[in-house]
């Protein structure tokens, strides 16, 4: 294995890593490839760590246990679901959702360095994450949790090795490193921004349900390269009255978000054969007996985010 860009971002972890670090891995494609190359850089200097926020999909947390040890990974997984579910109780604002998450993981990542006896933090952050994060003269679109969402004052020094990549240039790292190329990008605080309006546990259910509903049928009729960049179900404040069977319903509604993209930066909006669209509906319907309808995002990025929170 010979990119110059592994090297370029291998060498910047042993510049930066003066000491023993923990990394903060989601198990997503930016976070994976830099638990691989800082074990390259580091072997066991470095303890990767998958928080269980209890807003991650279902399957989440042994697909990322499985990950760490196929690739001889120094590694913890820590459940604080019920740490997450408290802090975020009765919070509807997007902003606040977000700097509660990367509040709540920075003290989690401060214990465990603690435990670990290491000095510094290293985050998978790309250059979308603080473009979009605001700062100087750029606004603010939303504060990424692992930029925007951290607090002021922490006691652990950051390396962000790959802050100058874009999605593509992960990508292509990715493949070169053997990892799941198909993987589908999830953000830092999972599902939490993919529930418009306040977390409950019940919703957090129902998504977890829908959205493996979605990927499923997503994947079951599209070969990989033909799948959207990114596909996900989104729960909306907004009940609506409907029948299940031959009776009357006031279920919730969900909307279905699929972009193609290749940097994130912007987007355009997936174009579904219908009748795809009507069966999923149909299977989502059916499923979650709680949703009794199924709506479609159709806007491009810009105006919109990808996310809508």
């Amino acid at each position: 294995m010979n990119s110059k860009l592994l090297n370029e971002i291998v060498e910047k972890i042993k510049k930066d890593l003066k000491g023993k670090g923990i990394l903060a891995c989601s198990g997503g494609t930016d976070s994976s490839v830099l638990a691989v190359a800082s074990k390259m850089a580091s072997r066991d200097g470095v303890l990767s760590i998958f928080v269980d926020t209890g807003l991650v999909r279902e399957g989440e947390r042994k697909r990322v246990e499985s990950f760490f040890k196929e690739f001889g990974i120094n590694f913890k997984i820590v459940d604080e679901s019920e740490l997450f579910l408290s802090n975020l109780k009765g919070i509807t604002d997007p902003e606040q959702k977000r700097k509660v998450i990367g509040e709540t993981f920075i003290k989690i990542f401060e214990r465990e360095a603690l435990d670990f006896k290491a000095e510094y933090l290293l985050q998978g952050t790309i250059a979308p994450d603080w473009i979009e994060s605001g700062g100087k003269n750029r606004d603010t679109i939303k504060s990424h949790h692992n930029v925007g969402g951290l607090p002021e004052k922490m006691n652990l020094k950051l390396v962000e090795p790959m802050r100058d990549l874009y999605k593509d240039d992960v990508r292509e790292l990715s493949k070169e490193l053997g990892l799941d190329t198909s993987l589908q990008p999830f953000p830092g605080p999972g599902l939490a921004v993919r529930i418009v309006g306040e977390i409950t546990k019940e919703k957090i259910v129902l998504l977890k349900k829908v959205t493996k509903i979605v990927e499923d049928e997503i994947e079951g009729a599209l070969e990989p390269a033909k799948r959207p960049w990114q596909y996900f179900a989104v729960i909306l404040p907004v009940k609506t009255t409907g029948v299940h069977g031959d009776k009357r319903s006031y279920g919730n509604t969900v909307a279905i978000r699929a972009i193609d993209s290749t940097d994130a930066m912007t987007g355009t909006f997936h174009r579904f054969d219908w009748e795809f669209l009507e069966d999923l509906s149909t299977r989502i319907t059916n499923e979650v007996t709680s949703v009794n309808r199924v709506v479609l995002d159709i806007t491009d990025k810009p105006p919109s985010t990808i996310e809508w929170e």
